[in-house]
């Protein structure tokens, strides 16, 4: 939950403790009297109709009905007057307590259900009924409820209702408080509660409190605020995601100038500010955060005298000048301005003549990701209350200024995201109530040593993740213990030196441990281990030097996630914990085999990611029985053996890399059953037979087979059932028959490999239909792929480019090819494969291709290599390939081709004449070979003999122009200069001229 929202929640609790104490100590009830014959009867009755699975209503038993739990009568009467079935579980002053998932089956056996008998009815006198917290399962709310005359206090929140408000409940005009809260607490059965009309609410004369957040009004009337302003009384009122698009900018009169609580946050309104806010002086608290709220604050916001909680986040078209009016709120205690449009304003502009007021009570500052600049201001300090400031996400730059060591309150600190390319004051150390620290994503140019963190006592969480061209440097002494316990502790591209520090070795109650390219190179402690086994549940030490073998047997018993990738561990893999869920060793020295009982060892596995070690032996099958296994990476191992022939249905596998091992036999059909399968890399082995049909089942998007010995023909249901395709790289095998037009239908395609198989036939025409396929760089698809690369899995892949391999990795999105080299293909090439406008590499050499070069061949924009040699292509090379422009690697040689070779542009870097050896009839450079017309003139262009003898008499007459024109700027250079030695006066005013320039 963000931490504006937690303060606005418990702000809104304190109001409605309060409003609640009001309406419950008005008739001073007690329990001393015996309760009515019939309203017991009545509580039986209704008590059959509910469900009660831990026996919540045990002690409804017996004739005194008073004494039974969540009743309460009149000490006088004996009357029924509060029902209060609420449900404890997980409540607390601070609201719900986070559930575990295992805890959500003890939520749900602690909810009343059923159905609500009308029996009820009978208790006549009743002011008070709470059914909240409980699970009706998407009923009705009944409209019998509307005829409790008496009614003050009804709360039928977070209880699983659905369907449509009964306005009956618009009778009820003693009512003080009313929250009917639509989200139901099990977040898989949620119910939608909806209102058609708001006019019932305008009887509630009394009504104080009102709570709708979540139920859908959406199709109310648009001048539904007029029903909300009949309530003189009303003193809060929240209207949370309640899918609101209008709200009016004005009203004929303010009546309900009682209110002190305003929340219509995460609706769809679009609209000004309205004016009518500014007559509210009572309120305490206005949240219009996620909305469509547009242009400026207005300046009449001042006269919101009692405003401790302002809340306008994350609008988006919010702008204008930052507030520099806020000076007259000395009570606003929690200001949030993010996500709105200020764009080129000033943080120092908040502070002019507005929050830089020694009498300020500001709490909490949020400004994040409202695109402001500038460097941060020394009037900062002046907020020494502040506990809460959040900057993120914005364009500031420079350093942290001292009078940051003021604010004494602070607690969370966020600068993450910014341009902050400078220091950290000593004074930073001075922030002795620091538990929350974040600097990710700056280009900080600092050493942080002792005197900063030395009176960091409650610092808990830290988080420095930045890019690796910062210079942040933890410059401790080895020694050095600090004062601080931390509970997280991120650090990425930080450097904090080779040895394993002590002041980490310490830190014996961290349950997040993120140390990624911190230039550690040593070892590990042992020590360190086992202090911080008890409650480690993230370990991440990847991209360093770190040396020695693991603890086999080390138990974690809350760690999930182990990331030691790209270090210099070796020896067997350490099986740590039956809770793992992401495993990633890549880039190690590891060795040995995968244990057989993998899947008991480790069952709940997502990621198993062990690519580039030294692993041998077989893939154990056990592999196809771990349920909740997404990624198996496997890589460049020394595995052999055939692939396991077990895979689970219902596993949701959606990468399967084993790329680069010694793999034998077929590729097994039961893959065909991994529906969610999206990456399958099996290239470099000794893989053989068939692609199994099966796979058309699988969803895959990147499928790489090449380097194996796979055979028969190529299959067409690749672009009929398998349309998403963004890489196909089959190269390297012994696949036969011709390319299916099938293929043109991938829709995503950018990759496409054959290269060194025994495919025939022509290429088909219709690859030209591929100019949506081979996509722009900076189209959704790649930017989708992006994401997968850098932040789930690194995917790999051989290319030839500019005549030679190269691996990719990160950046294989962006490579565009079609290299269908070293097959029999024969015919002419496509006309329109020229369409492909951002193709990076062609390569269609070694084939029996015949006919031209494309005649547009200069339209490929990005084309960097051109390979067509070893073909029988005919006819001159077009003059348009000198429009190649990022040509980079060209080959044309062993063809048929004739004529002058084009020159001129991108060609001109290019003058290696084996590229277009083998063909007897081309001439021109950069060939030997001159043609015909070339041999009476080498210097100049073959135009006729009089154009040549006219072009050498204008040579020599520019010649004696150039001589006669240097001649002349010399004479002059030298008049001047000999006149400025002689005359004294004339040098001294150049010299005072030059000066002054």
């Amino acid at each position: 939950m963000k931490i504006s929202s937690l303060f606005l929640f418990l702000v809104s609790l304190t109001h409605l403790e309060t409003i609640k104490f009001s309406i419950a100590s008005e008739d001073g009830v007690t329990n001393t009297s015996t309760c009515i014959e019939t309203e017991r009867e009545a509580l039986f009755a209704f008590k059959q109709g509910l469900t009660d699975p831990s026996d919540r209503l045990s002690s409804w038993t017996g004739n005194d009905c008073c004494q039974w739990s969540g009743i309460q009568c009149n000490h006088m009467s004996g009357h029924v007057i509060r029902l209060d079935l609420r449900n404890p579980f997980l409540f607390t002053s601070f609201g719900f307590a986070s559930m575990e998932q295992n805890d959500n089956t003890a939520y749900k056996r602690s909810c009343l259900g059923g159905e609500l008998n009308s029996s009820l009815l009978e208790l006549k006198y009743l002011d008070y009924l709470d059914l909240s917290l409980n699970d009706f399962k998407g009923i009705s709310i009944p409209e019998f409820i509307g005829m409790f005359q008496n009614l003050k206090y009804l709360n039928l929140s977070f209880a699983s209702f659905a369907g449509e408000v009964p306005p009956h409940l618009g009778n009820l005009s003693n009512l003080n408080y009313l929250d009917v809260y639509a989200d139901s607490y099990d977040r898989l059965g949620f119910y939608e509660l909806r209102s058609e009309s708001l006019q019932w609410i305008s009887r509630l004369s009394s009504l104080r409190y009102l709570n709708m957040g979540q139920v859908q009004l959406n199709n109310i009337e648009k001048d539904w605020l007029q029903a909300i302003n009949m309530l003189p009384s009303l003193v809060e009122l929240h209207l949370h995601s309640c899918g609101l698009q209008s709200l009016s900018i004005s009203l004929p009169f303010v009546n309900f100038t009682s209110l002190s609580v305003l929340d219509i946050s995460w609706n769809s309104i679009i609209s000004s500010i309205p004016n009518w806010l500014f007559n509210l002086t009572s309120l305490r608290t206005l949240d219009l955060s996620e909305n469509s709220f547009r242009g400026t604050i207005p300046g009449d916001i001042v006269n919101l005298i009692s405003l401790e909680v302002l809340d306008l986040s994350d609008n988006g078209e919010i702008e204008g000048p930052i507030l520099r009016n806020l000076g007259n709120l000395c009570k606003l205690q929690f200001l949030s301005l993010s996500g709105n449009n200020f764009s080129g304003g000033k943080i120092d502009e908040l502070f002019s003549g507005s929050l830089d007021r020694p009498n300020n009570s500001l709490v909490s500052l949020d400004l994040s990701g409202s695109q402001l600049g500038g460097e941060l201001p020394d009037t900062l300090g002046v907020l020494k209350k502040l506990q809460l400031l959040q900057l993120s996400e914005n364009s500031f730059w420079g350093s942290i200024p001292p009078s940051i060591g003021n604010l004494s309150s602070l607690q969370q600190l966020d600068l993450s995201w910014n341009e902050m390319n400078g220091t950290i004051p000593e004074c930073f150390g001075k922030l002795s109530m620091l538990s929350e620290l974040n600097l990710n994503e700056n280009p900080w140019d600092c050493v942080i040593t002792e005197v900063h963190l030395m009176n960091l006592t409650l610092l808990e969480n830290v988080m420095i993740m930045l890019d690796k061209n910062t210079s942040f440097i933890f410059n401790v002494t080895c020694e050095w213990v600090p004062p601080f316990r931390l509970k997280s502790l991120q650090l990425e591209n930080c450097l904090v030196g080779s040895r394993f520090p002590k002041w980490l070795q310490v830190q014996s109650e961290l349950t997040t441990v993120i140390l990624k390219n911190v230039g550690i190179e040593d070892t590990i402690p042992e020590e360190w281990f086992s202090k911080i086994s008890a409650q480690l549940t993230y370990l991440d030490l990847s991209y360093n030097q770190i040396k020695g073998k693991l603890p086999n047997k080390l138990k974690y018993p809350k760690i999930q996630v182990i990331n030691l990738s790209n270090n210099c561990f070796e020896g067997p893999l350490p099986l740590w914990s039956t809770n793992i869920s992401h495993f990633y060793l890549e880039s190690n020295l590891f060795y040995g085999p995968i244990p057989a009982n993998i899947a008991e060892l480790m069952p709940q596995l997502v990621y198993l990611f062990l690519s580039e070690n030294r692993l041998n032996g077989t893939i154990p099958s056990s592999i196809c029985t771990i349920k909740n296994l997404e990624g198996l990476s496997l890589r460049t191992n020394q595995l052999s053996g055939e692939l396991p022939n077990c895979w689970n249905e219902s596993q949701p596998l959606w990468v399967v890399d084993l790329a680069k091992n010694n793999l034998t036999g077929v590729i097994p059909s039961s893959m065909g059953v991994l529906a969610s399968l999206n990456v399958l890399l099996l290239s470099d082995n000794d893989l053989e037979g068939e692609i199994p049909p099966s796979l058309q089942n699988c969803s895959l998007v990147s499928l790489d087979l090449g380097g194996n010995r796979l055979s028969g023909k190529l299959p067409p249901w690749i672009g009929n059932s398998v349309t998403s395709l963004w890489m196909l790289r089959l190269r390297s095998n012994s696949f036969s028959g011709s390319i299916p037009r099938e293929w043109c239908n991938l829709q995503v395609l950018h990759i496409l490999d054959l290269a060194d198989n025994n495919v025939s036939g022509v290429i088909p025409t219709c690859i030209g239909n591929l100019t949506t396929l081979v996509y722009d760089n900076n189209s959704r698809v790649s930017a989708l792929f992006s994401l997968y690369h850098r932040y789930i899995y690194d995917e790999q892949a051989t290319v030839v480019t500019k005549g030679r391999e190269l691996e990719y990795s990160r950046t294989l999105v962006y490579v565009n090819v079609i290299d269908l080299s070293g097959n029999k293909l024969t015919g002419e090439i496509p006309e329109d494969i020229t369409s492909l406008l951002v193709l990076g590499t062609l390569n269609l050499s070694r084939n029996h291709l015949t006919g031209s070069i494309p005649e547009k061949i200069g339209e490929f924009r990005w084309l960097e290599t051109l390979d067509l040699s070893h073909n029988n292509l005919s006819g001159p090379i077009p003059q348009s390939i000198s429009s190649l422009t990022s040509l980079s690697h060209l080959n044309l040689s062993n063809n048929n081709l004739s004529g002058r070779i084009p020159g001129g542009n991108q060609l001109q870097t290019l003058p290696d004449p084996s590229i277009y050896g083998g063909n007897p009839l081309l001439c021109g450079d950069p060939l030997p070979t001159k043609c015909p017309g070339d041999e009476d003139a080498p210097n100049s262009p073959t135009t006729g003999e009089g154009l040549e003898d006219n072009d050498t008499g204008k040579g020599d007459e520019m010649l004696w122009f150039f001589v006669s024109m240097g001649l002349g700027f010399v004479v002059g250079l030298c008049g001047v200069c000999c006149t400025l030695w002689i005359k004294d006066s004339w040098r001294k005013v150049l010299f005072r001229f030059v000066g002054m320039v």
